[in-house]
């Protein structure tokens, strides 16, 4: 896979880090397809005709997860541009169409009070000690997309953070950092999956330090935008390897067959098992 700029040629595909933007990343241009994270994390939560169609549809705007890139982009200086669109409401043709206009340029339109909350986190983060030497400007590169093939199967990552030392940052905004909160969140999104699959494209592309633990950033969205950093266990790293390889497996199983099944037939339904515990 050869890229020039924005344009992608399809030649020999090669495993290895690509600096490439992050609308070819996610547009998959390996032939044929690969599977991120992303996707395996969906296709074990639901269901491989879930999966298909989310693969194969736009997926509607989602202003959480725009207002999380912004973060990004100040964080680790690097993503689409933060363009300020100063109203308190978009609710006139002229601005639907501005705003409007910027998304489709890629780049991501703020309100002055989220370009203002963007910014107290960036600063926020960079009083934390941890964090901001984690993430320091010129200690490694941002957004960096890596793919690299398993067995028959094409996979692919996009590294927010790798380190020169090789230690792989991941940096996420949250709902709230507190210990409890971030385990279900873990749980709901998949980060243990994440944390397995990233360290598998560092080692597959011999781009990390084995050594060197991965490392989660957090960063709560409300102030005073605490940040924790934080990594999985050994349990839920275990549990997270395990539900890739179950994904891995099962994308295998269906792209050759060309079958996306939806659930499984399921003749019984029973309650909660903390709602039957009750009546025991």
């Amino acid at each position: 896979m050869n890229t020039t700029g924005d344009v992608e040629t399809p030649a020999e595909v090669q495993p290895g880090l690509y600096d490439i933007d992050a609308e070819l990343y996610h547009s998959d241009p390996i032939p044929g397809g690969s599977i991120s994270s992303s996707g395996a994390r969906k296709l074990v939560a639901e269901c491989p005709a879930k999966f298909k169609y989310w693969l194969d549809n736009p997926q509607p705007h989602n202003k959480a997860l725009e207002l999380g890139t912004a973060a990004h982009k100040l964080v680790l200086d690097d993503g689409p541009e933060l363009v300020l669109v100063d109203a308190e409401k978009w609710n006139t043709d002229a601005l639907r169409a501005e705003v409007a206009a910027i998304r489709a340029a890629g780049d991501i339109p703020l309100k002055r009070d989220e370009l203002e909350q963007v910014r107290a986190m960036a600063a926020a983060l960079r009083q934390h000690e941890e964090a901001a030497a984690l993430l320091e400007p010129g200690s490694g590169v941002a957004e960096q997309s890596a793919f690299w093939e398993d067995n028959g199967v094409w996979r692919r990552a996009r590294f927010d953070w790798l380190r020169h030392d090789g230690q792989i940052v991941d940096y996420k905004t949250a709902r709230s950092c507190r210990r409890e909160d971030l385990e279900k969140a873990f749980n709901e999104h998949g980060y243990h999956q994440q944390q397995e699959w990233y360290i598998d494209a560092g080692d597959a592309l011999n781009v990390s330090d084995p050594e060197k633990p991965f490392q989660f950033v957090l960063q709560e969205k409300e102030p005073p935008y605490l940040v924790v950093v934080t990594t999985c266990d050994p349990m839920a790293r275990g549990i997270g390897r395990h539900l890739n390889e179950v994904a891995l497996n099962t994308y295998a199983i269906c792209r050759e067959r060309d079958e996306w099944p939806g659930y499984l037939p399921n003749p019984m339904t029973a309650l909660l098992s903390w709602v039957e515990r009750q009546y025991a």
